[in-house]
């Protein structure tokens, strides 16, 4: 099941609200008609009760009006005049009004999930929004990447409302499962990345990708042990990240060198200071060393594969080479005039 960002006002709403009138109309209309009883006759001849103001009214707004009730004295006449008869015009718009707002609903659900099918195309998978799927979001929305272009694929009814509360196409059902990834329209995504709860599952969504795609999308994966990692490549995971390692080797810094752990989170905070950024060389740089450029290169990207300024090959720039650089990430200030 294909879940989009929430909208402002759901449908359930709506129609807890007009339920909510159309109960409270037929509550003033008992109210109204018991206070005045006296001048109802019914066939019994024995007077109106509760329960018949509340039968009375209910088929009077209906439109229903069996006959067996009927307004005599000329106030409960009046009444019916100038209030029974408005309420039941009002009680049918609200009835008319339900319907269509559901059917409107329905329409405007199945137009969303069809311009959806036709338009998705090199969007990002997410696979699982525990800790580690949320912040891939937070990252890949401050790097530019459009809100529309992410899809989240998660179990849980809890991540799935958070999801689509963030503004995310969410999709209901294990990644595991090669019908809930081609819902996904894996085949068209620009790249899957596994944030997983388990190793195990990590693994099963990387064959599983890896199965549909004939491996033509990249996969990057997150795992908790490191002796997962080799296993998660052989399955088809283009980058696999071991998440229990960086945090170990972040906790020794800790201890060792107190300071790079206040660089480390400045890099990886966003609006902090520092932040990784990767451009493509311009062609005024082409020829230069990287070390000559006003911004700070720590490594060229070549082909695909990383060249470090210490390596030869990375002492000039080539075209096509992207430049990994360290950029001011932050807020801009504006200056107020005096």
């Amino acid at each position: 099941m294909i879940h989009f960002p929430a909208q402002r006002r759901g449908p359930l709403s709506a129609l807890s609200l007009r339920l909510a009138a159309a109960l409270g109309l037929v509550l003033a209309v008992v109210a109204a008609v018991y206070l005045d009883r006296d001048g109802y006759r019914d066939v019994n001849e024995d007077g109106l009760t509760l329960l018949d103001c509340f039968y009375y009214a209910v088929v009077s707004l209906s439109t229903t009006g069996y006959g067996d009730i009927t307004p005599a004295a000329p106030s409960a006449r009046l009444v019916n005049v100038l209030f029974v008869t408005p309420a039941r015009v009002i009680f049918l718009i609200i009835l008319v009004g339900t319907t269509l707002e559901v059917l409107t609903e329905q329409y405007r659900t199945g137009r969303r999930l069809s311009r959806w099918r036709r338009s998705v195309k090199d969007h990002v998978i997410i696979c699982g929004y525990g800790t580690k799927g949320r912040s891939a979001v937070s990252a890949l929305l401050e790097n530019g990447l459009d809100r529309s272009r992410i899809v989240v694929v998660e179990r849980s009814p809890t991540a799935l409302r958070q999801a689509t509360s963030a503004g995310l196409v969410a999709i209901e059902g294990s990644a595991t499962r090669s019908s809930v990834l081609i819902e996904a329209h894996v085949k068209n995504a620009k790249s899957v990345i596994i944030a997983t709860d388990s190793d195990d599952a990590s693994v099963l969504v990387a064959l599983t990708v890896r199965q549909l795609t004939a491996g033509q999308v990249r996969i990057i994966a997150a795992v908790r042990e490191a002796e997962n990692a080799p296993l998660l490549k052989q399955s088809g995971a283009h980058h696999v990240i071991v998440s229990s390692s960086t945090a170990g080797r972040l906790l020794g810094l800790s201890t060792s060198a107190p300071p790079l752990i206040d660089v480390v989170e400045d890099l990886l905070t966003p609006g902090q200071g520092m932040a990784l950024a990767m451009r493509s060389a311009e062609r005024s740089e082409v020829g230069r060393s990287p070390r000559e450029l006003d911004s700070l290169v720590i490594a060229l990207v070549r082909r695909g594969k990383v060249v470090t300024l210490s390596d030869k090959a990375g002492a000039v720039i080539e075209t096509g080479d992207m430049l990994v650089h360290v950029r001011d990430d932050r807020p801009q200030q504006t200056s107020t005039p005096g």
